[in-house]
């Protein structure tokens, strides 16, 4: 492989110092003169109407500065399609906003909350996604028939809706075996961000707007949220974000509220959600219900699958539509299949609405999806990873994509990724058979699994950078890419500083600020690694470029024969005769390069993960043992980057979906009962299990350094592979998340039970 300067090695994090030592500003360490603080009053009732509300206390309380609610709040709406007021007369969930309040300080704020009254017409709410479409279920929505969102026409007019291919009846003849089943994954999991929701909004003028937002794509702020609001001019600043997992990439619930305020009260305001705002009333994953059936032949061909994939949105869709849609592109390069009936329905209900969250549709479908697979391959028996091996998508193979595009992989083949995956588990050894356990100790009984996850979004949408060249050898990247936790800020630099040769240190990224830098929609997708990354590149290249170019007649040659490196051109075949930049360039002058990525859904991603697990016949208690994740990113650009960006399998709605991660709703209140980090069960980092990553370098056709994004995949596969593994474990199949204690014991009684009768009736 090529050796680089510093692509490929260990660096240090441009931000590493400030983050450690505190000097990092989050948002809610930033404040602005003047500023005020804002509150949002939840409502308690699941659905109801409000028939009125008295906010007279609360605006005569000192230090209110305004309060707003559906009669005097701005008339802007959000969601797919727009159907989601900033304030209405009815709340669909316990959350929803009823009221608005800006006051002097934080504590002022929360009293006027306290202050307001408001009478309620409590509603029957629905929260079951079957439940919701019967025709007497109550309607969330007058425009929404039955409680069904319609397509929003989210990437474009042909947006994939459903996956209706070939002949699935004559695929199911020609299958040797049709095995039909059900799954859920339905704990919509918080995706658990440290850093809870927040902005900062201040009108400059009547109708010029800036917001300093915690958000992982603070440019799309300005391309979605400008035209809702009515602002002929918005400027959007990024903050350090301290971690998304997609969930604050372009949320508009605390923006507009943020910005109401600010435009009521003339005053700059700033809005952060509390610990158990963001567990209780901000968005959580699509919760998925499947029911299907695959065809399979012996050897391992899908011959057909039909499903009805229920999709339960909670009060409103985000971007429900989106997640659907590339949720539908991805079960295709999971499975290689020439007749297919895919048919999702999206639905609302009275629960907390979902919204982005890493693995974006394709998570919660293959979650629900791939156990209904390995039950047909339980029944041929099948090993699951030479299954997955033959039916992931090769290079050559085509697939629809969220957009309706018929595309054609060019990759690379990840077979080899699978295989190392496989030795370094000890998958060989430790497989023996569907339902059968690894090994069994007393009440301790072990068992392997596998899930697996792709993603052709890693070169999705538009990027743009600029890079500008100082005549004392240092680069300029102009960037709106928003630094979310992954290093991706200091992964860009690197590109450029490799490309240009000059030390790391000598090259910086500007602050993210709308008014200053080009389009970037933002770091998602595992895009960062490819699409931004191009756009960086070419910029780079395209100042080295004029550089040569200027300072070609200097040394009289062509710019073709010029290199540079460390702020020195240089003839190639003549080092000695040499140029430093700032003498070519003159102290006067500065070289602008533009890069522009224009999108490409052709190189998908991969990873399988391999699951152990031991459980206890006893208690029930789930233990996850050893984690394998194997992969292929082309070429590595940051060593520690990408090891964290792959041990972000477990936690935040990774592999833990599976075991304890669960949002608890009573359904007879419509409340979040654990919406606190003592209740909400998460790992910790002493109770992380072993894990090991096999990582390939196999050249894509990418960039300059032939890598690809493998981030937001690394949590995907995990939740499958757990569930399998503790079915292999306990003998049972089992098709709900998450595996608590309960669902285990309730699993194993009934198996008891099954094995007594039958030995009664012989």
């Amino acid at each position: 492989m090529t050796e680089y300067r510093f692509i490929g090695r260990p660096t240090q994090r441009k931000d590493a110092l400030d983050i450690v030592t505190g000097r990092t500003k989050f948002i809610n360490d930033v404040t602005i003169p003047n500023m005020l603080y804002g509150k949002i009053l939840h409502s308690p009732l699941p659905h109801a109407l409000i028939k009125s509300i008295d906010t007279s206390d609360a605006e005569s309380l000192p230090g209110v500065k305004t309060v707003l609610t559906h009669w005097n709040a701005p008339p802007w709406m959000a969601g797919f399609p727009l159907h989601v007021r900033l304030l209405d007369n009815k709340v669909r969930y316990v959350g929803d906003r009823v009221a608005l309040v800006a006051a002097e300080t934080e504590d002022i704020a929360a009293e006027a909350l306290r202050l307001i009254k408001v009478d309620y017409e409590p509603l029957p709410a629905v929260y079951d996604v079957e439940e919701a479409v019967q025709p007497d279920a109550p309607q969330l929505y007058e425009q929404f028939d039955g409680n069904f969102l319609p397509w929003a026409r989210v990437f474009g007019p042909r947006i994939l809706e459903e996956m209706v291919i070939g002949d699935v009846e004559q695929g199911f003849k020609e299958a040797d075996l049709v095995v039909a089943g059900a799954c859920s994954c339905e704990n919509i999991p918080n995706p658990l961000p440290p850093e809870p929701p927040g902005v900062i909004a201040s009108w400059e003028e009547p109708d010029n707007l800036t917001v300093w937002s915690a958000s992982q794509g603070p440019h799309m702020f300005k391309a979605t949220l400008q035209r809702r609001m009515g602002a002929a001019a918005m400027q959007s600043l990024g903050s350090p974000v301290g971690a998304s997992y997609g969930s604050k990439y372009m949320s508009w619930q605390f923006v507009l509220p943020a910005a109401a305020l600010a435009k009521a009260a003339g005053r700059p305001v700033k809005l952060c959600y509390s610990k158990a705002e963001q567990l209780a009333a901000f968005t959580v994953r699509l919760a998925s219900r499947i029911h299907g059936q695959v065809g399979l032949k012996k050897d391992g061909t899908v011959t057909a699958l039909a499903a009805d994939w229920l999709v339960n949105s909670g009060a409103f869709s985000e971007i429900t539509q989106g997640m659907v849609a590339v949720g539908l592109g991805e079960v295709q390069l999971m499975l290689r299949c020439a007749n297919w009936s895919f048919k999702p329905r999206m639905v609302c209900t009275n629960r907390t609405a979902s919204g982005q969250v890493r693995g974006f549709g394709g998570q919660e479908l293959k979650c629900a999806l791939t156990p209904i697979i390995t039950a047909g391959l339980e029944n041929i028996g099948l090993d699951p990873v030479e299954f997955f091996k033959k039916n992931y998508i090769k290079p050559g193979d085509g697939y629809y994509w969220r957009n309706g595009n018929w595309l054609v992989c060019r990759s690379a083949d990840y077979t080899a990724a699978i295989e190392k995956g496989a030795a370094t588990f000890g998958w060989a050894a430790k497989w023996q058979g569907w339902l059968k356990p690894t090994s069994v100790n007393g009440a301790k009984r072990r068992g392997v699994g596998v899930g697996v996850h792709g993603d052709a979004d890693v070169g999705e949408d538009i990027s743009e950078a600029f890079v500008r060249l100082e005549p004392n050898g240092t680069a300029v990247i102009y960037s709106s890419l928003a630094e979310h936790g992954t290093g991706q800020r200091s992964s860009i630099c690197k590109m450029a500083a490799e490309v240009l040769q000059i030390p790391l240190t000598n090259v910086s990224v500007t602050p993210v600020d709308s008014r200053v830098n080009p389009f970037e929609i933002g770091p998602l997708g595992s895009r960062g690694t490819y699409a931004i990354g191009s756009a960086v590149i070419a910029a780079a290249e395209d100042a080295k470029k004029q550089l040569l170019e200027l300072l070609a007649p200097q040394l009289g040659v062509g710019p073709e024969e010029l290199e540079t490196r460390d702020g020195v051109v240089y003839v190639k075949g003549d080092p000695a005769k040499q140029i430093p930049w700032f003498k070519g360039m003159g102290y006067d002058r500065t070289i602008m390069g533009r890069g522009r990525f224009d999108g490409d859904h052709t190189l998908p991603n991969f990873m399988m993960v391999f699951a152990e697990v031991e459980v206890d016949a006893e208690t029930g208690k789930v233990d996850l043992i050893k984690v394998v994740g194997a992969t292929d990113v082309g070429q590595i650009i940051d060593p520690p980057s990408l090891l964290n960006q792959l041990n972000g399998c477990l936690g935040s709605a990774g592999l833990d979906i599976a075991i304890f991660e669960e949002t608890v709703l009573d359904t007879r209140l419509g409340r979040v009962m654990n919406a606190n980090l003592i209740d909400y069960k998460w790992r910790t980092f002493a109770e992380l299990p072993g894990m090991t990553h096999e990582v390939l370098e196999t050249p894509f056709p990418s960039h300059r350094f032939h890598a690809i994004g493998v981030g937001e995949i690394s949590s995907a596969p995990g939740p499958s592979a757990v569930l399998m593994a503790v079915s292999n474990a306990i003998g049972v199949h089992l098709a709900e998340y998450p595996l608590t204690p309960d669902k285990i014991l309730k699993a194993l009684q009934e198996k008891s039970h099954r094995q007594n009768a039958g030995q009664n009736d012989r």
